[in-house]
């Protein structure tokens, strides 16, 4: 049997400690989500419940946990429809070359580099000198398109960078016009891509902070109640409330998974199918 070398066991115990930096603080926070009607914020605990679980559907004396959750729901799902539509159409303009294209571009990566407070302080101070109302559905989703739609826009452009042009000179030639050959060949081959965009567009939305403080109005996002529990909530339910929000991200991110694998599978199943055909 081959000895593995050193550098084998030096590298598995660096991912291993960067797993538990990376996983032990949620990991510590769902362990003690699971105290008792007694317990506390710290070790150790006292006795194993779902008391703080359901104390969480009861009436609460502060905050709106449910109501934060259901407007960073929305927002995530009008952020993530807002980012792909937007990067396919970019990723689809950038393949030809156009006046102003490189200044365009820099200027969409920008807000990357720019410390996302003074987006959120410039965005707030846009909308209440103009006169319009700061909401989270309206500053709140401008200022978290300024995260998203640089992430989706760059997907974009390696995804296209590597597209085939062939596939949509052969449609033209069979008689198909631009628009089909975006709708039936361009979107089915980039649409793992696509799952990826909405993905980031949806996840960066729902567990954004900064760029939300000061463009969100009077209503809080979840992340912005979260913060506001941990200056006057004392008990396991903040922990609880956390344990939850990470079970339903690994849910989603589940839920975009199963998307992509199905469509790959019925993307490898067509191929075969017309494989068949001609044979």
């Amino acid at each position: 049997m081959e000895r593995r070398p050193r550098s084998f066991y030096v590298l598995a115990t660096f991912f291993g400690l960067f797993l538990l930096f990376l996983y032990g603080p949620t990991i510590t926070i769902a362990i003690l989500s699971f105290q008792g009607p007694g317990g506390g914020l710290t070790f150790p605990m006292r006795g194993m419940s779902f008391y703080w679980f359901s104390d969480l559907f009861e009436q609460q004396a502060v905050g709106d946990i449910w109501g934060s959750f259901r407007r960073s729901f929305a927002l995530g799902l009008m952020v993530m429809m807002t980012t792909v539509v937007v990067s396919v159409m970019a990723g689809l303009a950038f393949r030809q070359r156009f006046p102003g294209a490189d200044l365009l571009f820099y200027l969409i990566i920008t807000s990357l580099v720019i410390p996302s407070i003074l987006i959120s302080l410039g965005v707030g101070l846009m909308f209440s000198q103009s006169g319009l109302d700061v909401h989270w559905s309206t500053s709140g989703f401008g200022s978290q398109l300024t995260w998203t739609l640089p992430f989706g826009i760059l997907i974009m452009f390696a995804v296209f960078n590597r597209f085939e042009k062939s596939y949509e000179e052969a449609a033209r030639d069979l008689g198909a016009s631009n628009w089909q050959t975006v709708r039936y060949v361009v979107l089915p081959i980039i649409a793992p891509s696509l799952i990826g965009v909405a993905l980031f567009g949806f996840t960066l939305s729902y567990d954004e902070f900064a760029r939300t403080l000061l463009t969100a109005g009077s209503y809080n996002t979840l992340p912005l109640e979260i913060y506001g529990m941990t200056t006057n909530v004392t008990t396991p339910v903040l922990y609880a409330l956390g344990t939850l929000t990470t079970g339903f991200s690994f849910l989603i991110i589940g839920a975009f998974l199963g998307i992509a694998w199905r469509s790959n599978r019925r993307r490898a199943r067509a191929g075969s199918d017309a494989g068949k055909g001609l044979i």
